[in-house]
C-alpha cells in the first residue's frame, strides 16, 4: 500500500470518529432515532435497502430544521470524501477509486465508533437509516458493512495496478 493510500485512509478513520460524535449528539438532541415502519412507504427495494419515499424523513427526524441541517450535513461529507480523493490522485480513474477507498473506510469506522462509544449497533443485524439523500434509506448494518469492504478491496486492488505504471513512467 503506498503513502497516498495510506493518508486517504487516516483522514477516513478520523472523519469516522467525528461523523460517529456527530450522531450520537444528535441522538441525544433529539432522542433515540428509531426506525419508522416503512412497509407503506418503500420507494424502491433493492436486495438489503429499502430506499423510501422522500416524505419519511420527516417521520424519521421530525423537526424539519435539524432534518435540513442533517441532509447538508451527509452532502458535506461526500463532498469532504470527494476532496482528499481529488486531492490524492490526478486522473479521474485514480480519484474515483480514492473516493471508494475513503468512503469504504470511513462508513466502517463510522459504525466502529458507534458501537464503541454508545454501544450501538448491538449486531450487524440492527437496522439503520443509511443517508436521507436523494431520499431515506434503510436496511440491516451489515449491508453497508459488506458493500464497503468491496469498495476498499477493488479500490486497494486498482490502485497497486495503477503504481507499476506510474513508477515505469516516471523513469
Amino acid at each position: 500500500m503506498g503513502k497516498d493510500e495510506t493518508r486517504v485512509i487516516i483522514f477516513s478513520i478520523a472523519f469516522a470518529f467525528i461523523e460517529a460524535a456527530t450522531v450520537v449528539y444528535l441522538r441525544h438532541l433529539i432522542g433515540s432515532i428509531e426506525s419508522p415502519d416503512t412497509s407503506a412507504e418503500i420507494l424502491f427495494l433493492v436486495p438489503g435497502i429499502a430506499f423510501l419515499e422522500p416524505q419519511a424523513a420527516v417521520k424519521i427526524i421530525t423537526d424539519s430544521e435539524i432534518l435540513n441541517i442533517e441532509k447538508i450535513r451527509e452532502a458535506a461529507t461526500l463532498v469532504m470524501l470527494g476532496t482528499v480523493a481529488m486531492l490524492a490522485a490526478k486522473k479521474i480513474k485514480e480519484q474515483i477509486a480514492y473516493f471508494f477507498l475513503a468512503f469504504g473506510v470511513w462508513d466502517i469506522f463510522y459504525y466502529i465508533f458507534l458501537k464503541l462509544t454508545i454501544g450501538w449497533p448491538q449486531s450487524i443485524g440492527d437496522l439503520d437509516i443509511f443517508f436521507l439523500l436523494p431520499t431515506p434509506w434503510v436496511g440491516p448494518v451489515f449491508v453497508p458493512i459488506l458493500i464497503s469492504l468491496f469498495l476498499i478491496t477493488g479500490s486497494v486492488f486498482y490502485l497497486s495496478l495503477c503504481r507499476p505504471l506510474e513508477d515505469s513512467n516516471d523513469t
